[in-house]
């Protein structure tokens, strides 16, 4: 799935080809390559073909957990931009605690609104049926 390819000075690190991180993570070259116009991700360059690091890859899940909790890649972007390899992190985390806090209460109040109209509907399904059992 990975090859391992000698980065600078030596260093061997794990690399990517975008095929593989399109395999595992179900998502399309075009995908990939959007969020790399997107600066979301950044591959180096082999010729034409795109290498991604170990980071590029944690990025790509952050980046897909995001979208599937509903923030937009420009919030996405700005939190995954806020990372400091050599840092505490807190400014990241308080940034993603903040917007995931308040994410959790969007979604709770569309699963509010999701389960009222469930409801609704089987309540109206329930009447039509017994409107048909009735014309029989």
């Amino acid at each position: 799935m990975n090859d391992m390819t000698d980065i600078s000075e030596g260093q061997e690190e794990a690399v990517y080809r975008i095929g593989d991180l399109a395999e595992e993570f179900g998502v399309t070259l075009r995908t990939l390559r959007f969020y790399e116009d997107k600066g979301l991700l950044k591959p180096t360059r082999a010729g034409v073909t795109r290498l991604f690091t170990k980071r590029d890859r944690a990025r790509l899940k952050l980046i897909l957990l995001g979208k599937r909790v509903g923030f937009s890649l420009t919030e996405v972007k700005r939190m995954i931009d806020l990372y400091d390899p050599h840092g505490k992190n807190d400014a990241q985390l308080k940034v993603a605690l903040s917007k995931g806090e308040a994410q959790m209460r969007v979604l709770e109040e569309q699963r509010a609104s999701i389960n009222t109209a469930i409801e609704e509907l089987e309540r109206t399904i329930s009447v039509v049926r017994d409107m048909l059992k009735e014309a029989e």
